[in-house]
């Protein structure tokens, strides 16, 4: 019998990475192809990976020719490379015309909106397109679901998550998604509809898990309130924050943010004064300008305090990183037995030392590769598209995400 190829696009990237070494670990027989602009990123990955399974190939996903012939036969296609408003819509399109399921973590509301518009496309080609599965959005909707089911009626959901400081191992497609929605419209739920915010102005606070404890985030411009009120029509608002640890940084991607906006930066010169934060360098004083300029309002909002700004500033001048804490919690209020509730899911621990939890790359690779042992478990079963919460049952995604190594306890906790 032949293995079934499962195909890997964007394959060097960090979450990527952990999605393919984790999927890995489930077992099964698949043929992997690692597909790459730059395929010798992924030689230390390969030699993790089961001899004889791995074929490793040069790609450039706008090389139409290229791209349909690594698609063709596949079990599953994974998009990995973004930023997705620019990278989902051709592997999209040659999926579909191939008839093969596809796969990605999605974070961007646009490409997500484009996606969700080809379910028609999708059905007829008799294929899967799963959308948004990662950390969050992904991960979080399950969550979501697994906090509704606890209740009889749902009126808010809220959704939840913070990542650390990942410095240095930040990829330039992170930081483009973290500038398209650090400012901007924000497109989310509120009294029973759809509204437009503006991206990282409202705020609200969450008691995450791990060592974080209450936390103050943002409104941003994530695909959850845009997908989950096709499941919950009737809730009142949903709605997703985030932000990053330490605080300071948020005061930081917000001035940067407002000065694309206003237009005194374009997003690929705020992109790359970030890479050079990063990266320990100085950047430029435009950058630095409006970074400040971030920080300051935050402080002045009481939103973060002044020593704090100046302990980061310190600590960045010094080269030193901070210990890396994040996490996603999914709050959702309603009724149960006649009577006002609230249900809570979170992930319990974080950091170093975690397998789901060590960074931003660890949380939505692994969710990732829960996700595509789903979809191969299902295939066949369903054709169209599909956001988390459409088809990921929470118990069949919490025993995936153990089938890829994540241990139980690590997984999810109720809070009362």
């Amino acid at each position: 019998m032949t293995a079934r190829k499962v195909v890997f696009i964007g394959a060097a990237g960090e979450m990527c990475k952990v999605a393919i070494e984790r999927f890995a670990r489930a077992g099964g027989d698949f043929e992997l192809t690692l597909c790459d602009i730059r395929p010798e990123l992924l030689r230390p990955l390969v030699k993790k990976l089961p001899a004889g399974r791995v074929k490793v190939r040069q790609l450039d996903l706008y090389d139409r020719g290229a791209l349909f012939e690594v698609v063709e036969g596949a079990a599953l296609v994974v998009l990995g490379a973004g930023p997705y408003i620019r990278t989902s819509e051709p592997v999209i399109t040659a999926c579909i015309e191939l008839k093969v399921p596809y796969l990605d973590f999605d974070d961007d509301v646009e490409s997500t909106l484009h996606a969700l518009s080809l379910a028609d496309k999708a059905q007829e080609a008799g294929i899967p397109l799963y959308i948004g599965c990662g950390a969050s959005p992904g991960m979080s909707n399950v969550m979501a679901v697994d906090a509704a089911n606890e209740l009889d009626t749902v009126e808010d959901i809220e959704l939840f998550w913070t990542v650390g400081d990942e410095r240095p191992n930040v990829g330039r497609a992170v930081i483009h998604h973290l500038m398209h929605i650090a400012a901007g419209d924000c497109l989310t739920w509120e009294n029973g509809g759809p509204v437009t915010h503006e991206s990282y102005v409202e705020t609200g606070s969450a008691p995450m898990g791990g060592s974080l404890g209450e936390t103050l985030l943002y409104e941003t411009a994530h695909p959850e309130p845009v997908t989950l009120p096709r499941r919950y029509p009737q809730a009142q608002r949903i709605r997703c924050l985030g932000g990053m640890d330490p605080a300071p940084i948020n005061g930081l991607v917000k001035g940067l943010g407002q000065a694309i906006q206003s237009g005194d930066m374009t997003s690929d010169e705020a992109v790359d004064f970030m890479m050079e934060i990063i990266k320990s360098r100085f950047g430029t004083p435009t950058g630095w300008r409006h970074a400040l300029r971030g920080m300051a309002g935050q402080v002045r909002r009481g939103e973060s305090g002044a020593g704090e700004m100046l302990k980061f500033l310190g600590a960045s001048a010094l080269r030193r990183r901070y210990t890396w804490r994040g996490g996603l919690l999914a709050r959702v209020t309603g009724t149960r037995g006649g009577r006002p509730a609230v249900a809570v899911r979170r992930i319990p621990v974080s950091g170093p030392g975690t397998y789901l939890g060590a960074s931003m790359a660890t949380l939505t690779g692994t969710a990732c590769a829960a996700f595509i042992v789903l979809a191969l478990d299902e295939a066949g079963k369903r054709a169209g598209s599909f956001a988390p919460e459409d088809w990921a049952e929470p118990e069949a995604f919490y025993t995936a995400l153990e089938r890829v190594g994540t241990p139980r306890y690590e997984i999810v906790e109720s809070v009362h």
